[in-house]
């Protein structure tokens, strides 16, 4: 049972990476900087059949042997990784000297030489901190590792009788755990050195072919080279407190322009104010502007002509008023062709011909005319009511200036009390923001 268990556990562990590697490519990045997170890496060192952190060796002198490795590495945050480690070696050991106490080591079994056929582990590597905490990009980069695998290995002894191969010549498949700490120092975007150190523990007596009862163990010294797949910087060496940093700054920074260009935005509406304070000024109360007001002093209730004159007619004719449909077809058009430059009362050329005809109807047929302005609810409600009554009164004035009664125009400003379509789309704003015409 155990036996099987450790032939399918690696092919679990290959298992779970390959769908980390497919789960990352269904999901796309939600982050504008591209990273690169996944990562190869080859390496060679020394195998060493003991652990320098102390316990029980069966062998008084243990050798170092050559040892090589490869691992395919996914980068899930700039602190944390999943790698999948494979190494393969010689691990040796003999009895030709005491042990460090003067001991001698009178064991049965004289050498051994172990073929390390491969071990496979799934490591979590944890980066353990940025050297530069305000540097966005560092060079050096410190790790910890831990996991766990599976070692496939062949065991020949020297006894007294010979050289024989340990369990019959086949691989022995035991459960490791590694532990390791290393270092990496980036060469570029897509190359780093890696230096590491991994001991492994095994869970089994059988790796040096002496069985004592106790657990086995070896370590890896190495170094080599990783190479970063993909395109821009590597996550492993990016730093988010330098980031958050940064952004911090720009966001202040954005707050400030925004301060600067709502002051801005005031000065140019008090300006605007003014002008159409200037523009609609009537001293004498007669309804024409000073500006078109030819007789500037006229009395109060004087009926007056376009110009801002009295009108020289014996008595008011009051004459029935007939609207027909060419005539509201005349306002109409008016109203549809009706353009304002944005935010302000003054009135777009493009509008100046389809008024004309207005106010040549109003000569023609002497006609009232009611102008009622309405905004849509972008702004304060003192603002909008004051630019719905100014657009009024800039269509008056017109008119007027086209000698068209003024006495017989009224201009009133709604403001956004009155929409016709929905405030919360364009399109519906832009229906809002209207001047009605009303003949009678």
């Amino acid at each position: 049972m155990k036996l099987q268990l450790f032939k399918t556990l690696p092919v679990a562990l290959a298992g779970l990476l390959i769908g980390s590697v497919a789960s990352a490519q269904e999901s796309p990045a939600t982050s504008t900087t591209t990273f690169r997170t996944w990562s190869i890496g080859v390496n060679a060192g020394v195998l060493t059949p003991l652990s320098p952190l102390g316990g029980k060796n069966d062998f008084s002198n243990n050798k170092s042997s050559l040892g090589y490795g490869l691992y395919i590495k996914k980068q899930f945050t700039p602190y944390f990784s999943l790698r999948l480690d494979g190494v393969r070696g010689k691990l040796k050991g003999n009895n030709t000297e005491p042990y460090e106490s003067g001991v001698v080591n009178n064991s049965p079994v004289r050498a051994f030489d172990t073929q390390l056929s491969y071990s496979g582990s799934l490591n979590a590597v944890v980066n353990m901190f940025n050297i530069d905490m305000f540097k966005k990009e560092n060079t050096l980069q410190l790790y910890a590792s831990a996991g766990a695998g599976i070692a496939a290995y062949k065991p020949t002894i020297t006894t007294a009788a010979g050289t024989s191969e340990f369990g019959g010549g086949d691989n022995i498949n035991e459960l490791i755990i590694p532990v390791g700490l290393g270092a990496k120092f980036k060469i570029s975007d897509a190359v780093n050195l890696d230096l590491g150190w991994t001991i492994n523990f095994v869970d089994g007596d059988n790796l040096d072919g002496y069985y004592r009862g106790g657990n086995d163990k070896y370590n890896y010294a190495y170094a080599g080279l990783e190479f970063a797949l993909g395109s821009g910087k590597q996550l492993a060496f990016h730093n988010p407190v330098a980031l958050t940093y940064d952004e911090a700054l720009k966001a202040k920074q954005t707050a400030e322009g925004l301060k600067s260009d709502l002051n801005a935005q005031k000065a140019e509406n008090a300006k605007l104010r003014s002008e159409m304070n200037d523009i609609l000024k009537d001293t004498d109360g007669d309804g024409v502007a000073d500006k078109l007001d030819k007789c500037p002093d006229t009395p109060a209730g004087t009926v007056v002509d376009g110009s801002g004159c009295p009108l020289k007619t014996p008595e008011k004719v009051v004459e029935k008023v007939i609207v027909t449909e060419e005539d509201r077809k005349v306002v109409n058009e008016a109203i549809k062709n009706l353009e304002f430059d944005l935010g302000k009362a003054t009135i777009r050329s493009k509008s100046y011909t389809s008024l004309n005809r207005v106010a040549a109807l109003l000569i023609q047929k002497n006609f009232s005319l009611k102008l009622a302005g309405h905004t849509d609810n972008t702004g304060s409600k003192e603002l909008n009511l004051r630019l719905s009554k100014d657009r009024a009164e800039s269509v008056k004035a017109y008119l007027v200036s086209q000698g068209a009664n003024a006495s017989r125009i009224e201009a009133t400003g709604y403001g956004m009390g009155q929409p016709i379509a929905t405030n919360k789309t364009a399109a519906g704003r832009q229906q809002n923001r209207r001047v009605e015409f009303t003949l009678y």
